[in-house]
């Protein structure tokens, strides 16, 4: 049968697998083919690999010693995976309940399935779940070469960002001062402290900070983390001036932030400003938001304009890299 898969010159088949692996986006249930001077690697999730990547249906044979819940479920099965922690979104309480079996019936490891109950909510950002197999909701998820230990129940998390994560993380630079406002658990936070200088998260959610301070020793980064709860409007005035670059991933609120980002930004600072708008206009408000108030005091110049996913009907999450040079 075909499945999505990344097409890539045989050569380059081993560093391109490694580095899917490391974002968890290899699909376990089909084999990787050689064929015609090219390896076709299964993903697991279009959507996240990297735009250099070229996609393809092929025809990939299915693991003969693996049962995927594909095999026993009649529908497509869709889930991500955070470590053995299974999320599922299916409004259906037969399909979910058919999922939720055919996941702990395959070859999946597997102590927790969830199905989204709710959006996203409060100001903890947290979501409401349906426990369908087994009782804890805490996870231990890996992302290129770092590991996130969380608990769903109680803070934010977002595997579907991992490749945006690393895109940005790609480009910290060493001596970087680094400034996640919504730190949450430190996907942003740990892997640009291991290029950079020193980072520093922050978020209001107390129990995220816990976890990233913890990450940050699993991680080997501690020394290189500092971690502040509370909200980042009030928390940071000793940080002014400070930061070479910001992340501000707090969409449908970030133009709260930008007085503070700007209070933050040094003499040459890039910020990463995450955003969801319409189609007719995914970039402008953003920009504007920034400009308005960061001119004239910083030359604001617009390096990267970025669709990171698809979020409702004619609404996108989008990212702005703006460089501020005072």
């Amino acid at each position: 049968m075909t499945v999505p898969c990344v097409r890539v010159p045989r050569e380059d088949g081993e560093a391109t697998r490694q580095r899917l692996a490391e974002a968890d986006l290899v699909e376990q249930g089909h084999e990787i083919v050689h064929e015609d001077g090219s390896l076709y690697i299964p993903v697991r999730a279009p959507d996240a690999v990297p735009e250099e990547y070229t996609i393809v249906e092929h025809d990939a044979p299915r693991r003969e010693t693996q049962t995927t819940p594909d095999d026993l479920v009649d529908f497509s099965a869709s889930y991500e995976r955070l470590g053995e922690v299974i999320i599922i979104d299916e409004d259906d309480p037969d399909r979910a309940r058919a999922l939720a079996d055919a996941l702990v019936d395959s070859d999946i490891p597997t102590k927790t399935v969830l199905n989204r109950a709710s959006k996203i909510h409060g100001e903890q950002r947290v979501r409401d779940w349906e426990v369908l197999y087994g009782e804890e909701t805490d996870a231990l998820h890996r992302e290129y070469g770092c590991e996130f230990a969380l608990d769903l129940a109680a803070v934010y998390f977002s595997p579907r960002l991992a490749t945006e994560r690393h895109r940005v993380t790609e480009q910290v630079a060493a001596g970087e001062q680094v400034f996640d406002m919504f730190a949450g658990v430190g996907p942003f936070t740990i892997p640009m402290a291991q290029r950079g200088e020193h980072a520093v998260g922050v978020d209001i959610n107390e129990t995220a900070i816990e976890y990233l301070r913890a990450n940050a020793e699993r991680n080997g980064v501690a020394e290189r983390v500092t971690g502040i709860h509370g909200d980042v409007r009030e928390t940071t005035d000793e940080y002014a001036g400070w930061a070479d670059r910001l992340v501000m991933n707090l969409p449908h609120s970030a133009n709260e932030f930008v007085d503070t980002a700007a209070a933050l930004a040094g003499e040459d600072c890039v910020i990463h400003y995450y955003d969801i708008q319409h189609e007719d206009d995914l970039f402008g408000p953003g920009e504007r938001a920034i400009r308005d108030t960061a001119e004239p005091e910083y030359e604001v110049t617009v390096e990267n304009r970025h669709t990171v996913r698809s979020y409702a009907p004619h609404e996108y999450n989008v990212v702005l890299d703006v460089r501020l040079t005072r």
